[in-house]
C-alpha cells in the first residue's frame, strides 16, 4: 500500500548529522502525528488562488547517504480525501469533471532516480499515476534535517514542489483560462526509520 506522490523526495540528500548516526535505511513516513502534507495551489481565474491538500496517504522512502542514487520512495494518496475547505467545491473536482476520483480513487508516486545537488539538495524524478495517466515528474527536493527525536526515534524531513499540467492527466481545462492549466503541487513530511 505504501506508494506516494510525490515528494518524499529528497531522499538521497546527504545527512545534516554526524556520519556515525545517517545510515542506509527504511523510512516510514509518519502520518500519526501529523508531520507530513500533501497540499497544491492553483490560480482561481487569475483573481486569487485555490488552495487544498489531500489528507490521507501512506508512504515509505529508502535512504543512504553513502550511495544517494539508491535512495527511493513509494507514495500512495487517497484522491478522495481532497479538502479545499468548500464542500461543493471539493465534489466537483472529485467528479467525473474533473479527477474522476469514483473510478480513479488512488494515485500514486514511485522513484525512477534522484540526482543530488550538494549537501541538502537535488531532483528527485518518478512516476506519478494520476487519473490513470502515468507521467514522468521532477520535483527539487530539500532535506530539511535529520536525527534522534526526544523520544528516541530517528527522523528525517524533506520537503519539495512542482508544476503539474493538468491535461498531462486527461483532466480537460479548456472551459477555463489558461492560468488555471497548471497546479503547484507541494509535499513535506518526516520519516521515522525502521
Amino acid at each position: 500500500m505504501f506508494k506516494k506522490t510525490a515528494l518524499a523526495a529528497a531522499l538521497g540528500t546527504t545527512a545534516l548529522v554526524g556520519v556515525s548516526q545517517a545510515q542506509a535505511a527504511d523510512y516510514v513516513v509518519d502520518i500519526e502525528g501529523q508531520h507530513a502534507f500533501i497540499q497544491f495551489k492553483i490560480n482561481h481565474l487569475g483573481y486569487s488562488y485555490i488552495l487544498g491538500n489531500f489528507e490521507s496517504f501512506e508512504g515509505q522512502f529508502h535512504y543512504d547517504p553513502d550511495n544517494l542514487e539508491a535512495s527511493s520512495v513509494e507514495m500512495e494518496v487517497d484522491v478522495t480525501s481532497l479538502n479545499t475547505n468548500h464542500a461543493e467545491r471539493d465534489r466537483h473536482i472529485l467528479s467525473d469533471d474533473f479527477l474522476d476520483a469514483g473510478e480513479y480513487p488512488t494515485a500514486t508516486f514511485v522513484t525512477t532516480g534522484f540526482e543530488p545537488d550538494g549537501d541538502s539538495e537535488g531532483v528527485l524524478t518518478g512516476e506519478l499515476t494520476l487519473k490513470g495517466e502515468t507521467r514522468e515528474i521532477e520535483m527539487p527536493v530539500t532535506l530539511m534535517g535529520e536525527g534522534e527525536d526526544p523520544w528516541g526515534a530517528y527522523r528525517a524531513g524533506f520537503e519539495g514542489s512542482t508544476m503539474l499540467t493538468l491535461e498531462d492527466y486527461g483532466i480537460d481545462m479548456s472551459d477555463f483560462p489558461e492560468v488555471m492549466h497548471e497546479l503547484e503541487l507541494y509535499v513535506t513530511f518526516e520519516g521515522v526509520r525502521q
